[in-house]
């Protein structure tokens, strides 16, 4: 997979040689390359960039938050999927959530914090650095304050409202009650002195110490379920990934409940087409990949969050067949990316893989010149999580109960102690020769669907990774016909769907609802680098 000049790019590429990260703010960027130019490898980056975030894009994903560290570590020759994602608090019953409010803000909407204790068992099993060398840019970031981007204030502007509804949200990112300006300047000193104290005491400080009293009083004080109980269990994973075989590569995904097997199970549907003869979002290409989306996404609804999932069925050559002939030249009604029960007369239902049987968001990458190689997702949920800051920690915890259904027959329906189903979900994909490309978004459950043409736009359509990045997208999941499109789409492209039944919400030219992807190419001669990063949110990717 050799460097491409094909595709049409908003902004040049990155290059270097000896490290590269990409993220969705430079001021991360900047934190991990100085880690890199400071002799360290790519995972001791990979913290210190998901630190900076937490500062400089505070509503996307933090401390207080969960995701998964995709890693691949040159030293132990291993490829190990670092699962922070935590569980509902012991006391999360399906009977105290009887409005999206409540899932989706305050006290009764936070999982246990997992970022913590993954950022530090990743550092301590892969890294070459002290914690506190790798949290210093972060440190510095929140002590000294960060002038907002354009793009900084927007989303700052879009969550005020729901800001001003709990007073430690308000008071920490909002200057007299409104949300910060272009190049007003935000200092976070509270999260910066939880860094320090997280980086010279560990793990135990967070979930056992000081800053877990601090967590369990603010929840005792406004009616939240986390106990020390709760955060005293919590301890991070190391899981093996799962793949599929496309095109000759192998796509490499965290396992579920991580809802990637959706866009894994759409990749090898669509590898039954000959997607690059078809075109890139022609009418023929788009309508097989939204009809293939629906498929999949109801395989997911149906088995990512059950016990023991079908996975080798559902990623199996002959179901993808079986799922592969289901698409006719007509739109089929989907009822969206939840559980819906007694859903509309022709509604697209999950397949049976066990006859084939014998996851607001951030996405970074980082790699070195050794060969480590991280790809990052990781989140708060919603802008600013929950909403909530616990008191002088700076740490704003996440709203992820709003990714459980409150339908009782789901596999995803709110339980205790449970693991929900997961959207963010990082790739890495591999050829035979070694490692070729780290990508993935942020964007909801709209992840499953843009990491996908992400992928084929790359190994499909020959595409660079910026351009690859760039090009538009489409998003299908609202119940129905309507699909989510940018409109740099051809409009006669639009036209025969619309013939074919679809129907269209046209986004603009760029849209974050669409996602925000970052991403890093090998090139197979050289084994020199080019990083991607996306326009429609504040994305840098810097070489070295």
């Amino acid at each position: 997979m050799a460097f491409s000049s094909k595709g049409t790019t908003h902004r040049s590429t990155a290059t270097g040689r000896r490290g590269m990260i990409a993220s969705a703010h430079p001021l991360a960027s900047l934190a991990g390359m100085r880690i890199l130019m400071e002799g360290g490898n790519a995972i001791d980056a990979a913290i210190a960039t998901a630190a900076a975030l937490n500062v400089v894009e505070p509503y996307m994903s933090g401390i207080g938050g969960v995701g998964y560290l995709h890693i691949y570590s040159a030293r132990e020759k291993e490829h190990k999927i670092v699962d922070y994602v935590a569980l509902t608090p012991r006391a999360a019953t399906l009977n105290l959530y009887d409005s999206d409010d409540k899932q989706g803000f305050g006290p009764l909407s936070p999982l246990v914090p997992g970022a913590c204790g993954g950022w530090l068992a990743a550092l301590e099993r892969y890294g070459s650095m002290d914690a506190a060398r790798v949290f210093a840019p972060a440190i510095e970031y929140g002590e000294q304050g960060y002038a907002l981007t354009v793009k900084n204030a927007y989303f700052y502007a879009g969550a005020a409202p729901s800001l001003r509804r709990f007073k430690t949200g308000a008071d920490t990112y909002l200057l007299d009650g409104a949300a910060p300006e272009p190049g007003e300047v935000v200092v976070q000193k509270a999260l910066a002195e939880t860094f320090r104290q997280v980086a010279a005491e560990g793990a135990d400080v967070f979930y056992k110490g000081a800053i877990a009293d601090c967590i369990v009083r603010y929840m005792e004080e406004t009616g939240g379920l986390i106990t020390k109980e709760d955060l005293a269990d919590f301890a991070p994973a190391f899981v093996d990934p799962v793949s599929i075989n496309y095109r000759g590569c192998e796509v490499f995904a965290p396992p579920p409940p991580c809802q990637a097997v959706q866009y894994l199970e759409t990749l090898a549907i669509m590898e039954g087409f000959d997607v690059a003869g078809l075109g890139h979002n022609t009418t023929e290409t788009l309508h097989r990949f939204i009809e293939t989306t629906k498929l999949a996404m109801a395989d997911r609804i149906a088995y990512a969050a059950i016990d023991d999932p079908p996975t080798a069925g559902l990623l199996s050559k002959e179901y993808a067949a079986e799922r592969r002939a289901l698409i006719g030249d007509k739109a089929q009604f989907t009822a969206g990316d939840h559980l819906v029960p007694g859903g509309p007369a022709g509604e697209v239902k999950a397949g049976d893989p066990r006859a084939w049987m014998n996851e607001c968001t951030t996405h970074f990458d980082t790699i070195d010149a050794d060969g480590n190689a991280v790809a990052c997702t990781q989140s708060l949920g919603g802008a600013f999580g929950s909403s909530m800051v616990v008191p002088e920690t700076g740490i704003a915890l996440n709203n992820f109960m709003r990714w459980f259904d409150r339908e009782p027959t789901s596999p995803n329906a709110i339980g205790p102690a449970k693991k929900n189903e997961m959207c963010v979900s990082p790739a890495q994909i591999w050829d035979a020769d070694g490692l070729r490309l780290l990508i993935g978004t942020p964007g909801s459950y709209g992840i499953l669907q843009t990491t996908p043409q992400m992928i084929m736009n790359i190994l499909d359509h020959q595409m660079n990774v910026q351009a690859a990045i760039e090009a538009p997208r489409v998003k299908t999941g609202s119940p129905g016909l309507v699909v989510d499109v940018e409109n740099r789409i051809d409009r006669e492209v639009f036209a025969e769907l619309e013939r074919r039944g679809h129907q269209f919400n046209f986004l603009g030219d760029w849209s974050p609802g669409v996602g925000g992807g970052q991403g890093i190419m090998v090139d197979v001669d050289t084994g020199s680098f080019m990083g991607g990063a996306d326009p429609r949110r504040d994305g840098y990717a810097l070489g070295w």
